[in-house]
Parts: C-alpha cells; sequence; structure tokens
C-alpha cells in the first residue's frame, strides 16, 4: 500500500513510441526505458505508449507480452497505416501524465537524454527540443536534411526549428493545445515553432538504428518534405509570383532588343528557333513544376476539408 501512495505522488512521463514492423526493437526499447528509469529517474512514474501503425510482422505480438507482464506499458493498435505523423501525434494526445516524450523505436534518438530533458522541464520550460548536432547516419542524407530545414526557416511565415525532429518533452499542458488542434494532417514540428511556449534545447547526436532497417524509403521522405513545405511555408508559392513577373520583364526587354536588332540589321540578322524554344522549355519546365507544387497545396486542403479522424483504432491495452 505505502508503495502505491508513493506512486501516486510521483510525477508520471509518458513515453509515446510509434512502431511500424519493428520486432527488432520493441523489446530493446522496452528494457532500455525500464531500465533509465529505475537508475536515473527513480523518482517519476514511467508509461510506456506503443503506437502501432499497422505492422504486418511480430511487432502486436511482442508488444501484447510486454503489456502482458508491465501494465506501465500499454498500446494502440491501429486498424490501418495512417503514417508516422498522424499515428505518433494521436497517441500523445492520448497519453496522460504530467508530460509526455515522442521516441523512435529504432532509438536513433538516445534515450538517455531523457534525465536531461526532465531537468530543463523542471526548471519551468513547457517543450524541451531534442536538437541534432550529428549523425551517425548518411552525411549526404544529413547534409540534405540540413538544407530542407534551412529551407524550410526562410520560407516558413512561422519559422522553423532546425534538426528537429520531433524528439522532446511536452509538458502536459502543450499536450492539451494538441488536443485542441482539430487538424487531419498535423505537422508537429510546425506546432511546436508556432505555438509552443517557454521551448528548451538539448543538442544529442543522433544514432544509427539499433536492429533492422529503417521503413523510410525515397517517397516516404518526399512526402514528409512536401507536407512541412505545404503546412507551414507560403514563401515558395510567392516566389513563383516575383519570377513569373521577373521572366514577364526579361521577355519584354529581350523582345525589344530583337525587335530593334532586326529592323537595323534587317539582312544580317536572323530571329531563328533556338532562342525562342529555349525559352518556352524553360517556361514550360516552371509552369509543371509550380503546377506540381500547387497539386499538393490542394491535396493538403482537400484532406483537411474531409475532416477524416486521425486514427481508427483497432485495439488498445492498459490505456485506462
Amino acid at each position: 500500500m505505502q508503495k502505491n501512495l508513493d506512486n501516486l505522488d510521483k510525477k508520471t512521463i509518458s513515453i509515446v513510441i510509434p512502431t511500424y514492423n519493428e520486432e527488432d526493437n520493441v523489446y530493446y526499447a522496452y528494457e532500455m526505458l525500464n531500465q533509465l528509469f529505475s537508475e536515473e529517474l527513480p523518482d517519476y512514474s514511467m508509461k510506456i505508449i506503443f503506437a502501432d501503425n499497422y505492422s504486418t510482422d511480430r511487432t502486436r505480438e511482442l508488444i501484447r507480452e510486454i503489456c502482458r507482464k508491465d501494465n506501465r506499458v500499454g498500446a494502440i493498435f491501429n486498424s490501418t497505416n495512417v503514417g508516422y505523423a498522424r499515428s505518433s501525434y494521436y497517441a500523445m494526445t492520448q497519453a496522460k501524465g504530467d508530460a509526455v516524450v515522442l521516441l523512435s523505436a529504432d532509438l536513433q534518438e538516445p534515450p538517455e537524454i531523457i534525465p536531461i530533458f526532465v531537468a530543463e522541464w523542471e526548471k519551468g520550460s513547457r517543450i524541451v527540443c531534442g536538437i541534432k548536432n550529428h549523425s551517425k547516419e548518411s552525411k549526404v542524407i544529413y547534409f540534405i536534411r540540413q538544407k530542407y530545414y534551412d529551407f524550410l526557416r526562410k520560407t516558413s511565415d512561422t519559422g522553423h526549428i532546425a534538426q528537429f525532429n520531433g524528439y522532446a518533452l511536452y509538458d502536459a499542458s502543450f499536450i492539451e493545445v494538441l488536443r485542441g488542434i482539430e487538424d487531419p494532417l498535423p505537422y508537429l514540428r510546425g506546432i511546436v515553432a508556432e505555438l509552443a511556449p517557454k521551448v528548451a534545447y538539448v543538442e544529442y547526436t543522433q544514432n544509427k538504428r539499433s536492429y533492422g532497417k529503417t521503413h523510410y524509403k525515397f517517397w516516404g521522405l518526399y512526402n514528409f518534405a512536401m507536407h512541412g513545405i505545404t503546412s507551414s511555408s507560403k514563401g515558395i508559392l510567392r516566389i513563383a509570383t516575383v519570377m513569373g513577373f521577373s521572366l514577364a520583364i526579361m521577355c519584354v526587354i529581350v523582345a525589344l532588343i530583337t525587335f530593334i536588332t532586326k529592323l537595323t540589321h534587317w539582312n544580317d540578322f536572323e530571329l531563328g528557333v533556338a532562342a525562342l524554344t529555349t525559352g518556352l522549355f524553360f517556361l514550360g519546365s516552371v509552369i509543371l513544376f509550380y503546377l506540381g507544387l500547387i497539386g499538393e497545396y490542394i491535396a493538403n486542403m482537400n484532406a483537411r476539408i474531409m475532416k477524416h479522424p486521425l486514427v481508427v483504432e483497432e485495439e488498445r491495452i492498459n490505456m485506462e
């Protein structure tokens, strides 16, 4: 009884772990967190929530085993694969406790810095963001990510946190803010950049995956990138307006120069089709690019207008 009373006095930190075919990592992540809280955060209660995004391997079976062994571990099983962003965001809004940490199942984001998150949180920060200052992943991928973040920061209306992928500690008060946002395509990084109060930052080195191979291929990374652009940036559309206006002026100038040159050198100057063809192909490429980009914006708008639920649950375990 005394032990239960002591637990009631402790603050609860919920760890949300999105999974998709992570049978090699779920037990390892659980054991790592269990040891971490036992040794470094004994004054806090731990709750782990696995948010499974319709895995097709043994992930769900292993999660059920862990839930049977430890009632501090809960699970939400999605009825379909709705994508990492929606699944993780929904699980965060279902988490209870004084704070929530979003952690990848592959542990590329090191759990060891969670005690640092907690220390910054106890000092008064409402959100403590993990910022990658180095990565053990491919240097090419890291470079591309850095340039992408730089681009978003320059074109976004609300700013953007460079090298932040959602790994953070979120105070319960901010989780309430997330619950109140009715967006079927939530972009957590943009929401944090726009709405988060009292943010602290903790730098870390991103690890390689603990086990297994990443499930994020080119189209998955492309989807993330376009989601970020269309959710938080109008600047790229304004670039199209400026570019169109600039090209129009250039075309008028070139046309005047060509007309004058032809009048003054009627027999010596041939107009030809090379310049005309090059210009047409260039303008056609620009038009196609921005038509595709506008299509991405319209697709996001359409999804938001339909207001489909973030997740349809198939099962939940230990989530009382």
